[in-house]
């Protein structure tokens, strides 16, 4: 693999060889989901019809947001959040990456946890929109929100694939929504024979197989504004990448800034001098899951708990003297296999 010069480069450690491609030529595709944009980036085998195939990306991302959308309310999630106490039947998918999503929840000790949409809507980051103008929510609002949030508080009845609504309750699933939209695209092109390609929603990003000239899809990191990190190119050979960042989506307020994220402990956006958690690993929606977890954790907690996990992360943390990075050695690893 040669990356371009005078830029730190990442390369998998997984050591699998990719196959040749197919053929000759890149197809670009693209369009709108989630709120955001998408691209896929495909060596097309022979006899692929790119308009078909244009239009079962579209199907199936509009799938998705049939399901998880707590913007749509005509999603089954939407329908969960408005519906009055009880418990209610879901479908098969939405059933399983709201388990999927507890099961993470249970493994990071909450860090992350699907059932927060209330203080995300509290904290202006939710349908209804921002708040006003140097509106920050009151303790009693936070008080509670969180009196209808905790992973720990959702029941479920497995016999009847129902979930229980308290009556106030609102499940977000945004924290790895679109990295479960990455991979599914993946899976999909895979499935239609275009097993070398890249996708990314929104920032989050998979790459398969390696492009007509051999080369990978060299990606690079976002980082946060001001990060002490040079230019960061990774080579997505059958590897996915997902940044967490409060510059991305936040406001400002008294010299502070608030982030998009909620440290479900506290009903309050992340104020622990993380800028940003960036993870690579070989499933998109696990890099953004964990992205975000790394995040609430914590610029001590997190990295410990990254590097027991043996996963791949960069944190750039504010501090006295500005923004400094922590990486971990599995990340280490991916810079010395470059070297």
């Amino acid at each position: 693999m040669t990356a371009p010069a005078d830029n730190r480069v990442l390369i998998p450690t997984h050591g699998r060889a990719p196959s040749a491609p197919p053929g000759g030529s890149i197809v670009d595709l693209s369009g709108q989901t989630m709120g955001t944009g998408w691209g896929v980036r495909i060596v097309p085998p022979p006899g692929l019809d790119v308009v078909a195939t244009q239009a079962a990306i579209e199907d199936e991302l509009a799938r998705l947001v049939g399901l998880f959308s707590h913007w749509d309310p005509r999603a089954e999630l939407a329908r969960f959040n408005g519906a009055p106490p009880g418990f209610y039947a879901v479908s098969e998918p939405f059933w399983t990456l709201l388990n999927a999503a507890l099961d993470l929840a249970d493994d990071t000790d909450g860090a992350v946890d699907p059932t927060l949409g209330a203080l995300v809507e509290l904290w202006g980051f939710g349908p209804p929109g921002r708040r006003a103008a140097g509106d920050l929510p009151s303790d009693d609002e936070v008080a509670a929100a969180l009196a209808v949030s905790g992973w720990k508080g959702l029941r479920l009845n497995r016999a009847m694939r129902a979930v229980q609504q308290v009556g106030g309750m609102k499940l977000d699933l945004s924290g790895l929504a679109k990295g479960h939209a990455v991979d599914r695209l993946s899976d999909l092109l895979a499935d239609l024979g275009a097993t070398h390609h890249l996708v990314e929603i929104g920032g989050e990003l998979r790459g398969r197989g390696v492009k007509p000239d051999g080369q990978p899809w060299w990606v690079e990191l976002q980082q946060a504004p001001g990060a002490p990190a040079p230019r960061t190119l990774v080579a997505l050979l059958d590897l996915a990448v997902a940044t967490s960042g409060d510059w991305i989506r936040g406001f400002d307020h008294d010299g502070r800034r608030y982030g998009h994220t909620i440290d479900g402990r506290t009903g309050r956006p992340l104020d622990n001098g993380v800028a940003s958690v960036t993870v690579l690993a070989d499933a998109a929606m696990t890099a953004d899951a964990m992205a975000t977890a790394l995040a609430v954790m914590g610029p001590v907690e997190g990295p410990a708990y990254a590097d027991a996990m043996n996963l791949a992360a960069a944190f750039v943390v504010r501090g006295d003297s500005g923004l400094t990075e922590i990486v971990t050695p599995a990340f280490q690893s991916m810079l010395d296999e470059a070297a």
